[in-house]
């Protein structure tokens, strides 16, 4: 039994559109995109996906699990365990602790003893963590350049070398690391020519170990492999391109709803305003003029001043006014079809006014509708980038490529390449795609290649 079946001018539509190769894989790549960002506490997100640890297996995802559960120490100047793990912390942690076994290993030979001290010293080795592809979640500040050296330096002043060391090598500060390791690092900071204070910032400030030039500057930081900023920083050392993810995933799905609840709205009273005309299309089209002579950025900013806006409230007063634009095709279309032979027809053999609208009439006035959506979300993806550059969008920190526009404007961002070309390449191969998309269906869906005469 069939629940669903397509009749055949749909499926040639269909067929058609597949043919167009540019719309076809547009759809492909935007729906993938769409089905990711549902996704993205798995793909973007500061808990691991999975921890081995001891024999057992742990998904942060689904818990909360404090620092002391795998035996993390709390940041310098915390006095308590009580916090959640630092789970990207504690992967670099036991890779370091990998790394320094396998060395002492192969520098320790065969002796039984020496072999049962190494096991002591890195009881973590075996120890795993699964990160997502993106170790930071969009709220996440990380101002790890700025305190990494001074905690570094805390352990060269207590005498605690091989701490040091551990500290370096688990940021990815090879460079540092080996000089500890093999006892460079005092003549540096003893040379005034390499660093003026005798510390590590005043080496990292010289440049004579470049590895260290850019630590210790205020955010927006540049991508950095190494601590996973694969786009970089924003002004918060928040990570660019988890906000670009969940900024997508607000963006795509407040358009597709807005959209979908405008066409609807305007569908519907277009087509009642053509079909019956006479007072009714004259008192609706009355008040369809008084909405479009109020402001619609005003009533934003009003309602911006009194409350706070959230997602579903300007989604409210967005659809408020999205239905309009469509009302004036579709009363055109259905003006237009009512007077055909075949809708003449229908009402001869005494088919229903329902039947007339949705089975006879819509289906030949899909040209505007088909035409238009595809720009309709990519207005609605304009509106709300630019209510939230205006600051009368969602309100912070939410992500929001509106946001991102904002903070890569501002004078002292200007350069800050990577601040500027992340949320507008972002913003340009969605709407590009949802253009292709458009074009493509109008191309398959127009009557003039298709037409439905019943």
């Amino acid at each position: 039994m069939r629940w669903f079946t397509l009749d055949p001018v749909t499926r040639k539509r269909l067929q058609r559109f597949r043919r167009i190769k540019r719309g076809y894989y547009s759809f492909l790549i935007l729906m993938a995109a769409i089905v990711l960002s549902v996704f993205a506490p798995y793909l973007a997100e500061s808990r691991a996906l999975l921890v081995w640890h001891n024999s057992k297996l742990y998904f942060p995802t689904f818990e909360y699990l404090e620092m002391s559960s795998f035996g993390q120490e709390p940041p310098p100047a915390w006095d308590t365990g009580e916090i959640e793990t630092e789970y990207l912390r504690l992967q670099r942690e036991w890779q370091t602790e990998r790394f320094l076994y396998a060395r002492d290993r192969a520098a320790g030979g065969t002796d039984a003893a020496a072999l049962a001290a190494l096991e002591a010293k890195y009881p973590n080795r075996r120890n795993y963590v699964v990160m997502p592809p993106i170790p930071w979640n969009p709220y996440q500040n990380d101002f790890w350049g700025n305190e990494i050296l001074h905690e570094i330096q805390a352990a060269l002043d207590a005498g605690q070398r091989e701490r040091a060391e551990r500290l370096a090598r688990r940021d990815r500060l090879t460079e540092l690391a080996d000089a500890i390791h093999d006892g460079r690092i005092e003549a540096l900071l003893a040379d005034p020519a390499k660093s003026a204070t005798g510390k590590l910032p005043g080496l990292a400030r010289s440049g004579a170990m470049a590895s260290l030039a850019d630590l210790g500057r205020v955010p927006p930081t540049a991508p950095n492999s190494a601590r996973a900023h694969y786009l970089g920083t924003d002004s918060q050392g928040r990570d660019v391109a988890s906000r670009l993810f969940y900024g997508f995933r607000i963006s795509i799905f407040f358009a597709l709803f807005l959209v979908l609840s405008g066409q609807i709205v305007g569908t519907l009273i277009g087509s009642l305003q053509g079909y019956l005309g006479g007072r009714f299309d004259i008192v609706s089209q009355r008040l369809i003029e008084i909405l479009i002579a109020i402001p619609f950025l005003y009533v934003v900013i009003i309602i911006a001043a009194l409350f706070q806006p959230t997602f579903w409230m300007l989604l409210a007063i967005l659809a408020a006014f999205q239905w309009i634009g469509i009302t004036f095709f579709m009363r055109t279309e259905m003006y237009r079809e009512k007077t055909r032979e075949y809708c003449l027809a229908a009402k001869s053999y005494g088919a229903s006014h329902l039947r007339i609208v949705f089975r006879h009439l819509l289906p030949n006035c899909l040209t505007p509708l088909v035409t238009f959506t595809p720009f309709a979300v990519v207005g609605a993806i304009f509106a709300l980038t630019g209510l939230d550059y205006l600051g009368y969008g969602l309100p912070a920190p939410t992500p929001s490529w509106g946001e991102l526009i904002d903070q890569a404007l501002q004078i002292e961002n200007r350069n800050k390449l990577w601040l500027t070309l992340a949320p507008f390449s972002a913003l340009t191969i969605t709407l590009v795609l949802v253009v292709f998309i458009g074009e493509s269906v109008r191309e398959a869906f127009d009557p003039k290649q298709y037409a439905r005469y019943e």
